[in-house]
């Protein structure tokens, strides 16, 4: 694991690094829940392979329950670590390894593991703290950020304000993790060869 923290999230620095790079928050576009190849997986690396070229990642719109979120996750993080007692590392990205093939873009690091934070619609949240267990939409996002980070847990954290936060901690799915490694491999050559296709056109 291999910490960037010299710039911020959502900074310009943060766009241009995170270009061209298969991440956590487009896991299930790489692989299903299952571990199968995702459908949308060659798409994603047209994305990549063009953001490799351009040198930035291409931002998408942002509507307004996107950016509450985004602007409530501070409040959020603060609210685990009172509960929590533990001191979260805001981080810009997490290499898995040297070669910095990808990456991931976490809400926090603790000592032994990380955080992934959401602030959804207050429905959403209601609907969360009574299923009590990681939503299904987020599977491949944790458990591809524990593969790169090298933990064996995660935070899971839903958070509206006014209302009980969700908390839990989602552990390492070993069987699931080995298919994602077999997936990366073929999904890094295949974006490998594009990107070398699409730089000599």
């Amino acid at each position: 694991m291999i910490i960037e923290d010299s710039f911020e999230q959502r900074s310009d620095a943060w766009y241009q690094a995170k270009a061209g790079l298969p991440s956590a928050g487009s896991a299930d576009k790489i692989v299903t829940s299952t571990g199968s190849p995702s459908k949308q997986a060659q798409d994603y690396i047209y994305q990549l392979a063009g953001e490799k070229i351009i040198g930035r990642i291409d931002e998408s719109y942002t509507s307004f329950a996107m950016q509450q979120g985004i602007d409530r996750e501070g409040e959020a993080r603060g609210l685990y670590e009172l509960v929590s007692g533990q001191r979260v590392r805001q981080v810009a990205l997490v290499y898995k390894d040297a070669s910095k093939s990808v990456s991931c873009s976490p809400d926090g690091i603790l000592e032994l593991s990380g955080i992934e934070i959401k602030c959804p619609m207050l429905k959403t949240h209601v609907k969360y703290l009574l299923d009590g267990k990681l939503p299904t939409a987020y599977f491949q996002q944790v458990q591809f950020s524990m593969w790169v980070c090298g933990f064996d847990t995660w935070i899971f954290m839903s958070y509206y304000p006014g209302i009980e936060p969700l908390i839990i901690t989602v552990k390492r799915d070993k069987e699931f993790i080995e298919k994602l490694e077999v997936e990366m491999v073929k999904f890094i050559k295949e974006l490998n060869r594009v990107y070398a296709e699409l730089k000599g056109a």
